[in-house]
């Protein structure tokens, strides 16, 4: 389990993350979204102990992770895939992971397996692989301790279509063992993919947390126009919030209200229905635009 309360971090007058609070369950995956300088690893540094908390705490399985003794033994931490060193082979850098954390030798050549990294791989200097190569040395070394929980930034950074739908089966599985996972990703169709619950944070704020289908059920009013921009205004007059999506709108209201607002504005519809199904990119749009205010 992981729990944040009230978790918060200024850099002089900036506010970086601000009363964040929220819990990853065992058996589930957590995607962790927001636009870039959301706050999103400078929370998950907090939780793992490199960035000293201004207000709040937060404990992985009940306590503090820097309280945890021989922490990769029980949480898997990669928060940069890119910070490994160069110089040595993909097969040592996991031989010197299992001598430090005490893992059992023979695990080495299992993750390695396990991550799709063969015997010419595994021989390679670390500064000769790809990004996705690294990517998947780095879950290799994070599983190496067999941990109950796994914080990942971006871990499908790199990846081709083959290698995110294996890592999306490869942490499917870790939650339905009982594992806990949350990950942070830019790849919404892959977070709506894996994630059972969903946290979506703005300017350091939280603006929505639950479960991916509390949270998706009710996505607002999809309406279109003939004449969008006067559908726009009109919306905008009955003080209606709306995000443009393909072709129309997303309203943040009902159908009926919707609809009285275009027919009070005089505008044509040619679609007005419940928006359900638009998916987790829309919500994340109608969420963390620029025109949603602070904690909306």
């Amino acid at each position: 389990m992981i729990e944040a309360r009230g978790l918060t971090k200024r850099f002089s007058a900036q506010v970086a993350v601000q009363d964040l609070s929220f819990r990853c369950e065992p058996g589930t995956v957590t995607g962790f979204l927001g636009p870039n300088g959301a706050g999103k690893s400078t929370t998950l540094r907090m939780i793992c102990g490199l960035t000293v908390r201004t207000a709040g705490d937060a404990t992985v399985l009940g306590t503090e992770y820097r309280r945890i003794a021989n922490p990769a033994r029980h949480v898997g931490v990669m928060l940069d895939a890119s910070a490994q060193h160069p110089g040595r082979r993909g097969r040592e850098t996991l031989r010197l992971c299992a001598e430090t954390i005490g893992a059992d030798p023979s695990r080495v050549d299992d993750m390695l397996t396990l991550v799709g990294l063969d015997r010419t791989a595994a021989k390679r200097r670390v500064g000769k692989y790809s990004l996705g190569m690294r990517q998947r040395l780095g879950l290799a070394q994070v599983l190496l301790g067999d941990p109950d929980v796994l914080i990942l930034d971006e871990p499908a950074n790199g990846l081709d279509p083959e290698g995110i739908i294996w890592m999306r089966q490869l942490l499917r599985g870790f939650a339905d063992r009982g594992g806990t996972v949350l990950l942070s990703s830019h790849l919404l169709n892959e977070v709506e993919a894996l994630a059972d619950q969903l946290l979506l944070i703005r300017q350091g704020r939280l603006v929505a947390s639950g479960s991916k289908d509390e949270l998706l059920a009710g996505n607002g009013t999809l309406v279109r126009s003939p004449e969008p921009e006067e559908l726009g205004r009109a919306l905008a007059g009955a003080g209606i919030a709306a995000t443009a999506t393909d072709g129309g709108l997303i309203a943040e209201a009902e159908p009926e209200a919707v609809g009285r607002a275009a027919l009070a504005g005089g505008v044509p519809l040619s679609e007005l229905r419940p928006a359900e199904g638009a998916g987790l990119e829309q919500l994340f749009l109608s969420l963390t635009s620029d025109e949603a205010g602070p904690g909306a």
